[in-house]
């Protein structure tokens, strides 16, 4: 099942623990225009709580989605602002 995002830009952080995801999510939404969303690919299941908590302190991101497949966990980050 695949979530129905217009992405604008995928974030390959695979391999990556904390806090390297959110580190490079966050570096990777500032290129975005506004309304953008990045999708962040990873494999550290603490990216699941990782980026939601940095989503839901940051202004000017929405965590808009997630998603835990096969060892790999997907994030949709919109850029609101």
């Amino acid at each position: 099942m695949s979530a129905e995002y217009d992405i604008a830009e995928t974030l390959d952080v695979k391999g990556a623990s904390c806090p390297m995801p959110v580190v490079k999510t966050k570096g990777a939404i500032d290129e975005l225009a506004e309304e953008q969303v990045l999708e962040v690919l990873a494999t550290d299941p603490g990216s699941m709580s990782d980026i939601d908590g940095w989503a839901s302190g940051t202004a000017g991101v929405e965590l808009v989605g997630q998603e835990e497949g096969d060892n790999v966990y997907k994030h949709y980050v919109r850029k609101t602002e």
